[in-house]
């Protein structure tokens, strides 16, 4: 059985910490699925670890819906979350309704991210409204990562914590189910999940968050070149990989592989 947004919220009630991480793709999410992870999120994050990009902007609906897809046949346990891309759901909400259903139907997904607080409530009340799940998304939002000028701290200074708790209570009064908080000093997250009734999932944002989120690269040591300040880091997966295809490609320019006994094998399955 899947777990469900009422499992969920029912594990906020227990303090029951929520664990979550990104996944993109069949390896990713069958990866999730075995580590009983109870909710998995198709980031817009896969633009920067997946596709190569430098932001998350140029992340597509119909590349955010073919992952989904993926993630969703190879992971029938978690909760599975899908980011809607930029400028997917902020021209109306009527094209975020459309782009929701697209993740929903076609992808399989069981809720939708968004990013955005006060401005985005309106559009997260007609999701929720037409029984969409939607988890929101605040303090440091990576959509906007150019208008806020860079991968910056957010909540700083008294006037910017209360409007990201503004924002919070927004998305929630909208009927959001959780909401992401990222990149923010400790003491602001730990008053927003103080205030809110429905669980809270930090990145960046300490450790008194309902839950915590990660990027499967950053969590595997799968970049070697890029580690957020933020990622936990469980396995330097980059090294072993790079040593496996310097050994395997050592041994074919040696004539090391395959052996007769490799060779008489795969011939053997083969009948």
């Amino acid at each position: 059985m899947r777990v469900t947004t009422r499992q969920i919220a029912q594990m906020k009630r227990r303090s029951e910490r929520i664990v979550m991480v990104t996944a993109y793709d069949a390896l990713s999410a069958g990866a999730a699925e075995r580590a009983g992870i109870p909710m998995v999120l198709v980031g817009d994050s896969l633009g920067q670890v997946v596709l190569g990009y430098d932001s998350t902007v140029p992340v597509s609906m119909d590349g955010m819906v073919a992952h989904t897809a993926a993630v969703t046949r190879c992971a029938p346990s978690p909760l599975i979350v899908a980011d809607l891309p930029f400028l997917s759901y902020q021209v109306s909400e009527e094209l975020a309704l459309s782009n929701a259903a697209r993740l929903l139907q076609e992808g399989g997904a069981q809720a939708v991210k968004l990013e955005g607080g006060v401005p985005v409530a309106p559009t997260v009340k007609r999701l929720t409204d037409s029984g969409v799940a939607v988890m929101g998304h605040v303090g440091f939002t990576p959509q906007s990562v150019h208008q806020l000028g860079g991968y910056r701290v957010q909540g700083r200074g008294e006037n910017a914590a209360a409007r990201l708790l503004e924002d919070a209570l927004a998305l929630q009064e909208a009927g959001a189910f959780a909401v992401v908080l990222e990149l923010m000093p400790s003491e602001v997250a730990a008053t927003v999940t103080e205030r809110l009734s429905v669980p809270t999932i930090g990145i960046g944002a300490g450790p008194d968050c309902d839950g915590q989120v990660q990027v499967f690269h950053d969590l595997l040591g799968l970049l070697p070149d890029f580690r957020p300040k933020h990622a936990g880091r469980y396995g330097d997966l980059a090294g072993v990989i790079d040593e496996a295809l310097s050994r395997y490609a050592d041994d074919v320019r040696g004539n090391r592989f395959p052996t007769d006994a490799e060779s008489i094998s795969i011939s053997t399955d083969q009948k």
